[in-house]
């Protein structure tokens, strides 16, 4: 299998140089079912040059027929709390897969069977969390043998090399998962809830991207940058709300998106990370808001719709010491010159105005 086309070059900054503005759209679960959202992201992906990020459930590959073959920790064999898709459903999602991939888009993982409960992910340990991992590369790894499709194209990579990073189901666990990730040697992780919009860094050697606190036009305080969050603030436990609604509910929701990419954008120029679903709750308005939020963030200038993937090839190459002083910049702080931050230490300090 061949190396991934689409890949843009990465360079570092230069001496004083803003950085881009670095925005990742990714989603969860990543299965299609029917409803042909996944082709209709790639599309919006493809208008918009973006590359982004899909999270397979590894349980999406495999059929209902041989759900034994799971064995979730401390969870009955077969048990899923998102179920199974039928064999149409996954002839779909390995078409778009192959697809997507082929277009540049990364292929992480969001684990297999979804277990949000008092005795699910995040109680889970750090050798949990490995038979998780590997059983999710498995599913992936022997999908025709799982399935028996002997019409359907392989997939276009080695899921092994493939996987770099992942996102914990309802955002649990991520302290027991990182000691597996850093030993697989994991790139990045998108498990963190509720981080402010700054400069990553790492956690054991594996760089932390988490959801971020963004404004909500017309509302107080702040909501995570994915749509079920939106939802659940609009909606509280509800998944549909009154159709005369949904209009200001999905204008909100836009304004959201819009707003932490004007904050980043405008100030200290952290990378932003908006989460989905390829749900249609609260009749679409989400996944309308979504791609308006993409479609307006792609016309600005100096933005860059990468993939996590990408966005860690480019921090990877950045000079570390550039990378510790852009940290410091706080949520909504824009600097008076980027050379306190961009340039090498001893250029910044030969440009710093003397006592």
């Amino acid at each position: 299998m061949g190396a991934q086309p689409h890949q843009p070059a990465v360079h570092r900054l230069g001496p004083g140089q803003r950085p881009p503005q670095f925005v990742v759209f990714s989603w969860d679960g990543a299965g299609e079912t029917g409803r042909g959202l996944f082709a209709r992201y790639r599309a919006a992906a493809a208008d918009t040059k973006a590359s982004m990020t899909f999270f397979l459930s590894g349980i999406y590959l495999l059929p209902e027929r041989k759900k034994l073959l799971y064995r979730p920790p401390h969870k009955p064999v077969g048990a899923s709390a998102i179920g199974y898709l039928s064999d149409p459903h996954i002839r779909m999602t390995l078409q778009q897969l192959r697809a997507a991939w082929l277009e540049g888009h990364e292929i992480g993982t969001h684990f297999n069977g979804h277990f949000c409960d008092a005795a699910g992910v995040g109680t889970w340990s750090p050798a949990d969390w490995r038979n998780e991992i590997d059983q999710a590369v498995g599913f992936v790894e022997h999908w025709r043998t799982n399935t028996g499709f002997r019409d359907v194209a392989p997939l276009p990579f080695d899921y092994r090399k493939e996987l770099i990073g992942g996102r914990t189901p309802c955002l649990l666990g991520q302290n027991r998962l990182l000691p597996t990730a850093a030993a697989l040697r994991w790139r990045y992780d998108a498990s963190s809830p509720g981080g402010e919009q700054r400069w990553p860094g790492k956690r054991l050697g594996v760089w932390d991207f988490p959801l971020q606190s963004i404004p909500v036009p017309g509302r107080a305080g702040s909501v995570l940058s994915m749509d079920y969050n939106l939802m659940y603030k609009q909606l509280g436990g509800s998944i549909n709300g009154p159709a005369a609604q949904r209009p200001r509910w999905q204008a909100q929701a836009t304004g959201a998106y819009l707003a932490g990419f004007h904050r980043a954008y405008t100030t200290n120029r952290a990378p932003y990370f908006i989460g989905n679903h390829f749900e249609n709750w609260n009749g679409g308005i989400y996944m309308r808001a979504v791609e308006e939020a993409l479609r307006t963030i792609a016309t600005y200038p100096d933005v860059r719709l990468v993939s996590f993937r990408q966005l860690v090839g480019w921090l990877d190459a950045q000079d570390p010491t550039v990378l510790r002083r852009l940290r410091t910049l706080n949520v909504g702080q824009h600097p008076t010159d980027w050379r306190e931050y961009t340039a090498p230490l001893a250029a910044a300090t030969a440009a710093a105005p003397s006592a």
